[in-house]
């Protein structure tokens, strides 16, 4: 099969903000695809997500399928501009549709659909000017984040908030530094843990992964923050988490844990792969964070791969089984 390749590489540029870049991926994550797509039989071209590389290279080329892992350039639905641009052309791609995918990217529109679907999320509000009243059914702490980024950009331990004053302190700086509206949230203590879903001939939930974050005190980060995913595992920074794959559950918690997330995967109406962060509260309810219908492939880091790994997977089969799983929608279209 030929396949295309579509990326956004993550680059080094002092003049961008420090986390410009974070949701690109690196040269390691786009070089192991193209070999486990190339192990697996197929011819790779590697196309970076610009415009005028994309329009000349299709125009030259006839592709069977595009693997896409671009995450767009910029604005608020710029993850679903290659799909877009790819249905325009009429070429067949891995991954969700543009509805899913900027669905995804918007946290509050996200969290509206769970809330029709019964899917238990914290309870939220949007600040689009700022200054608005907080709902006073909100209750501290609360979590700050931008509403329209991924890769926990503009998050950090300070966005936890305790009260009022440190509250829109942290929303005046989300605004400033992102132009967006701001996404408030209860603050879930517990158990931080992701699913993966794959569909390849039959839907599969990967073994829940279990971040446990006990270990990066020195760090002060004991959640998903930006320095977290970017630096994960530098033990002179303290960050450092520890991950349990199967999550250390009990076999009910589990079962409810990825009907939660199945059912986010198909409200939202995610194809062939995504993944769904839930807070495992105290109480032991799964609260959906957010999901993401474009997940990291890095094969050393992203949490994605480490779930298929346990299910006994090797790379090259992921990577094949995403790529087979868009081929059959194809053929089923034709």
């Amino acid at each position: 099969m030929k396949i295309a390749l579509t990326y956004n590489l993550k680059k080094k540029d002092e003049s961008k903000p420090v986390d410009y870049f974070s949701e690109f991926d690196s040269e390691e994550t786009i070089n192991a695809i193209a070999t486990a797509l190339n192990i697996k039989g197929h011819s790779v071209d590697l196309i970076e997500a610009e415009y005028s590389n994309l329009f000349s290279y299709f125009r030259k080329n006839k592709v069977d399928m595009v693997f896409n892992i671009a995450e767009g350039k910029s604005g608020k639905f710029r993850e679903s501009e290659i799909p877009a641009l790819l249905d325009y052309l009429n070429i067949p791609y891995t991954g969700s549709t543009t509805l899913s995918l900027a669905l995804a990217l918007n946290k509050a529109i996200t969290k509206k659909i769970l809330l029709a679907e019964n899917i238990p999320t914290p309870h939220y509000q949007v600040f689009e000017n700022g200054d608005e009243e907080l709902d006073s059914s909100l209750e501290f702490p609360l979590i700050v984040k931008p509403n329209l980024e991924g890769s926990a950009k503009g998050i950090n331990a300070s966005n936890v908030v305790r009260d009022k004053e440190g509250l829109f302190e942290k929303i005046r700086e989300i605004r400033s530094g992102y132009n967006q509206e701001v996404l408030v949230e209860e603050f879930i203590e517990g158990k931080e843990l992701t699913v993966g879903i794959l569909e390849n001939a039959k839907t599969t939930i990967l073994p829940i992964l279990e971040i446990d974050f006990s270990t990066c005190a020195k760090s002060g980060e004991y959640f998903y923050s930006w320095r977290m995913k970017e630096f994960q595992g530098d033990s002179e920074l303290g960050l450092t988490p520890t991950f349990h794959c199967p999550a250390r559950l009990d076999k009910e918690t589990e079962r409810r844990v990825k009907e939660v997330a199945l059912k986010t995967h198909h409200a939202v109406g995610c194809l062939d792969i995504s993944r769904t962060d839930i807070r495992l509260s105290k109480d032991n309810i799964p609260y959906v964070l957010e999901i993401n219908p474009l997940p990291g492939l890095d094969p050393k880091e992203s949490n994605f791969p480490i779930m298929a790994y346990a299910t006994g997977m090797k790379y090259e089969d992921l990577i094949e089984a995403i790529l087979m799983s868009a081929s059959k929608r194809k053929e089923q279209i034709e």
